[in-house]
């Protein structure tokens, strides 16, 4: 059970760290124009943009680790990168986006373009990567 509580926080720092530092150095190169960590208050609580992307990093965490903590040497990191990078990406850029801007399903799909993906891809790659290594300190293997 405590795994599960330093998965939650190794999620958490990994938003917090290397998927914001991700989307800094997307837009510092000008491939985005994002805003990394963004203090502006997002519904329905208002909490910071960036708390409540860490806060749902923390949940990816907890689901991730399911899924790499028996991974040995390479695999785990590589299948950190590669499972951060598909489910939550594939999340946001459906669910997520149908969810808060309404759209039907025609819009939703026009709306995925290959630049969009790339980038999902890379920020929540970059994510998976940051959880493993926090979790590789945090939680050594045995």
């Amino acid at each position: 059970m405590f795994a599960f509580v330093k998965a939650f926080i190794a999620g958490f720092l990994a938003v917090l760290s290397f998927h914001q530092g991700t989307v800094w150095l997307l837009d510092f190169q000008g491939v985005i124009d994002a805003t990394p960590w963004n203090m502006a208050p997002v519904p329905p609580f208002g909490v910071p943009a960036v708390i409540s992307a860490a806060l749902f990093g923390g949940l990816w965490g907890m689901l991730l680790w399911l899924l790499i903590r028996n991974a040995l040497a390479a695999g785990y990191y590589v299948g950190a990168i590669i499972l951060g990078a598909v489910f939550p990406s594939l999340v946001a850029l459906t669910l997520v986006s149908w969810l808060k801007n309404g759209q039907d399903v025609e819009a939703l799909v026009e709306g995925l373009t290959l630049p969009r993906i790339g980038v999902a891809l890379a920020v929540n790659g970059a994510w998976g990567l940051g959880l493993a290594v926090f979790m590789r300190v945090m939680h050594p293997p045995r």
